[in-house]
């Protein structure tokens, strides 16, 4: 009697492993699969972004400036500064009914090249880093690092660079002293045990072979880029370079349930997303998926959500429906539905001590909703209300989704943030509704194929709903 009323009333947080067949197995292994080979080659978002417009090309999407009309049913996307990325499906109701929209971001922390970056000191030529969102110093030495980005000259040629990824390619690193002279260092406090200053790219060691010129290594290292992609040292200054992990995405655990990559905060949501818009077709309300940059400091930005150029895409749909007039740019947002599409804290018995384990995100547990992020007394949330909380239960409820209510951690811990305030002040209704991510902002972050595949379901039930 007693188990049977607690089974009807209590909350139950069950493994959804315990319920998955195998057919469902094989589909969540396969997106894993889809996803991690995504990662693979998108590391950096001017990466995702470029393999997201291939998806869509492929799968029938065009970009709006094409379109002179738009009716229900078609496919558009706009391309940001080659950053960021919207996409849209026109719903069958009309869009001033608000549409539902799914918002990511692509940009993870990382290290990226200092304008003046080449230095050589004693035999070594170094790049010079300044790091990108919130990140552990100490965890970026002593790893194999790549270099991605662009370098743009003056006369407007743009040049990508992919090093440190091939199995053919050199790797980069930043040293750390050995344990037997580091007692000193060792008695800092872990945030300053490693000086931003000191995250320095180690590059290269052989010298030109020129007894009559100063700085030969960093000669050397300069001649070598010349002769492959034609720049010089004053290029670095109209260069975006990042350095990232060279890790592959790998499955985890002897039972491969898991995934360790880089940069799954937050591509894993905006892959899923974006994997889930590309099966849509004839949706009620008009579905758009948002790919944003610049979410690791602050939104801050013409790539950013806190730009403006993601009002000029639902603009621009507005003026192709041909139904455009004033106020209804605010009128469509104030009555949106929004999934920020972030990830969550997962829960590490290691580390229980920072968690509220009632209100924790666990692995394997499904999608987490996460009402308000913030701070302390909820500085900087949203606070999703509870109407808007039921209805997407109710979604994910008829879909039989397994879903869990978290926060990011014990309450005067720390906090954290999404986009999701940013659509929330035009009038938007939102939640976040993500991942749950060990290790989140490491060099290698770890997530569930459970709950990876539970993203892509939730997703693609809210566009449909």
């Amino acid at each position: 009697m007693g188990e049977e009323l607690k089974k009807k009333l209590f909350n139950q947080k069950e493994n959804g492993w315990d319920n998955v067949d195998e057919a469902k197995k094989e589909k969540i292994f396969e997106l894993s699969k889809k996803y991690m080979d995504f990662l693979n080659v998108a590391k950096t978002e001017r990466e995702f972004i470029k393999e997201a417009r291939k998806m869509a090309d492929a799968n029938g999407y065009r970009d709006i400036i094409e379109f002179e009309t738009l009716k229900p049913g078609d496919k558009v996307y706009f391309v940001n500064r080659d950053k960021s990325m919207y996409l849209a499906i026109i719903g069958n109701e009309s869009i001033e009914n608000g549409m539902h929209i799914i918002g990511s971001h692509v940009d993870s922390p990382r290290l990226d090249l200092k304008p003046n970056p080449l230095y050589e000191d004693t035999g070594f030529a170094y790049f010079k880093t300044h790091y990108y969102g919130g990140i552990k110093k100490y965890q970026w030495t002593t790893i194999p690092l790549s270099i991605h980005g662009v370098i743009v000259k003056a006369n407007g040629e743009k040049i990508e660079i992919n090093i440190g990824e091939d199995e053919n390619d050199p790797i980069f690193t930043i040293t750390d002293l050995l344990p037997h002279l580091a007692q000193e260092q060792m008695e800092k406090k872990l945030k300053n045990g490693i000086e931003g200053e000191d995250l320095n790219l180690l590059i290269g060691s052989i010298p030109y072979q020129d007894g009559k010129v100063s700085e030969k290594v960093k000669l050397n290292i300069l001649n070598l880029l010349n002769q492959k992609y034609g720049i010089t040292e004053i290029d670095f200054t109209s260069a975006e370079l990042e350095i990232v992990p060279a890790f592959r995405a790998r499955s985890l655990g002897f039972d491969q349930s898991m995934i360790a990559a880089y940069g799954q905060d937050d591509k894993v949501c905006a892959y899923t997303s974006l994997a889930a818009m590309m099966e849509l077709e004839n949706v009620k309300n008009t579905a758009v998926c948002i790919l944003s940059d610049k979410e690791e400091i602050g939104s801050m930005g013409n790539t950013g959500m806190e730009s403006h150029m993601f009002d000029f895409f639902v603009s621009e749909m507005l003026n192709k429906l041909q139904i455009n007039k004033p106020n209804l740019l605010d009128k469509v947002f104030c009555f949106s539905k929004m999934l920020s599409s972030d990830v969550d804290a997962g829960f590490d018995p290691i580390y229980s001590s920072v968690s509220d384990k009632n209100n924790a995100g666990f692995l394997g547990k499904g999608i987490a909703l996460v009402k308000y992020t913030g701070a302390r007394g909820k500085s900087g949330a949203s606070d999703a209300n509870a109407e808007y909380v039921a209805w997407v239960r109710n979604v994910l409820e008829k879909s039989e989704i397994k879903y869990q209510l978290t926060e990011l951690g014990k309450v005067d811990i720390g906090g954290g943030g999404t986009i999701a305030y940013i659509l929330a002040n035009k009038g938007t209704d939102v939640i976040d509704c993500g991942v749950p991510v060990l290790c989140m902002h490491a060099p290698y972050e770890v997530t569930s194929k459970y709950d990876v595949y539970s993203a892509y379901e939730t997703y693609k039930a809210f566009w449909k709903e």
